[in-house]
């Protein structure tokens, strides 16, 4: 089987981090593509990094190998992705990665930039938390799986999708979560 995994979430909510944890349990993640480390070896031009990732993209689908990428859902590319990769015999999977407030992603944003790491404008932020359950609803229909964490402390899975439905999973309950389910809920309707 080969695979296409998303994971997604506004920046600073800890994707690469949850790449990192996956690394450790899966060993089906095939090619991992993260824009922010290749505008990073590339030079740090965020033009340059982003067209290198489509095009290992792009690679990957015409190879039929599997690949994994890290991506805020803005905009249409991870969309389309997924339906070609559907399209192309890929089971596709969604890791989303969530925090409450726009707040909490900008200060982990700013402990990156002491540690040295990429910053990240405060209003494409802003923006992309804004629209967020949008581009989540838009993924969605092309998915096989998608799992829901909260990153509040730690990575702790708090719902999947599964047959058109958001169901929770254990106790924890973040603010998010239920904004994602009023938001779905509403869509539905």
């Amino acid at each position: 089987m080969k695979y296409y995994m998303i994971i997604g979430g506004v920046n600073g909510v800890g994707k690469s981090s949850f790449t990192g944890v996956l690394k450790g349990i899966r060993d089906d993640l095939g090619v991992i593509i993260d824009v922010d480390k290749i505008t990073a070896e590339l030079g740090g031009n965020p033009l340059t990094g982003e067209r290198e990732a489509i095009r290992r993209i792009r690679d990957c689908l015409e190879r039929g190998i599997s690949f994994t990428q890290e991506t805020t859902l803005s905009g249409h590319k991870t969309e389309q992705t997924a339906r070609e990769a559907r399209e192309r015999g890929y089971s596709v999977r969604l890791y989303y990665v969530a925090l409450d407030t726009p707040q909490e992603c900008l200060e982990r944003i700013a402990n990156r930039v002491r540690r040295g790491g990429h910053n990240i404008a405060e209003n494409d932020v802003e923006r992309r938390f804004a629209g967020r359950w949008e581009a989540v609803k838009k993924i969605l229909p092309y998915c096989d799986t998608a799992e829901f964490y909260d990153n509040d402390n730690g990575f702790v899975e708090v719902a999947a999708y599964r047959n058109g439905e958001l169901l929770a999973i254990g106790e924890h309950r973040p603010l998010w979560l239920t904004e994602l389910q009023g938001y779905l809920r509403e869509v539905r309707a």
